[in-house]
Formats: structure tokens, sequence, C-alpha cells
């Protein structure tokens, strides 16, 4: 079995910063991508920004130049720094990762936090 557990999420006032944090853990053959997804009341889960295994990151554009994606590989571990935050940044933010299986093969398999929640007031 496969959990990924985030945490560092808040109430945070227009401006300031968070740092969320989310680590995956279990029968973990690999990772591929790890992502950060937020979904709003009433809105389509989005992505937020993402960080391959390999290749550049990517960065939604209304969090471009404000948050930054990084990763622990040891760790299996993925980090997303929220600076310059804003109230329409206000979501359940998630962690997500493409995972191979110990003893699956080559088989990949999509696994989610139970997110966290970022409150940015005005």
């Amino acid at each position: 079995q496969v959990q990924l557990v985030e945490s560092g999420g808040g109430l945070v006032q227009a401006g300031g910063s968070l740092r969320l944090s989310c680590a995956a853990s279990g029968s973990i053959f690999s990772i591929n991508v790890m992502d950060w997804y937020r979904q709003a009341p009433g809105k389509e889960r989005e992505l937020v920004a993402s960080s391959p295994s390999s290749g550049t990151t990517n960065y939604a554009d209304s969090v471009k130049g404000r948050f930054t994606i990084s990763r622990d590989n040891a760790k299996y571990a993925v980090y997303l720094q929220m600076n310059s935050l804003r109230p329409e940044d206000t979501a359940v933010y998630y962690c997500h990762a493409d995972v191979r299986i110990l003893g699956r093969g080559s088989t990949r398999y999509d696994y989610w936090g139970q997110g966290t929640q970022v409150t940015v007031s005005s």
C-alpha cells in the first residue's frame, strides 16, 4: 500500500507565505511525476505545479513567479513554497504521485493525498 500525506496548510493574510509538504510511503518501486493540485468550492480540481522525475517543472499561469515546487527523491517527498499569496489561492491543496508499486511490474498507479486547506484572507 502507498500513502501520500500532506501538511503545511493554514490561514494566512494576503501577501504572506506558506510551505506545503507531501511525503509518500509504502511499497514504492519508483515515482515518476509528483504534482500539486488544488480545488476551491464549486470549482474543478486544477493542476498547480508539476515536478517530473526528469524534465522541467511546470506551473499554472496563475502561480508563476510566486510558487516553487521541489522534490527530495530520497524521501519520496514534494514541496510547494507559496509566496505572495492571494485570496484566489484559497483552496484545498492535494498532492498527487504517479507510482510504480513493488511486485506489480511496470503498471503505474495514481495516488492522492487527503488534502490540506489553504485559506488566504484579504
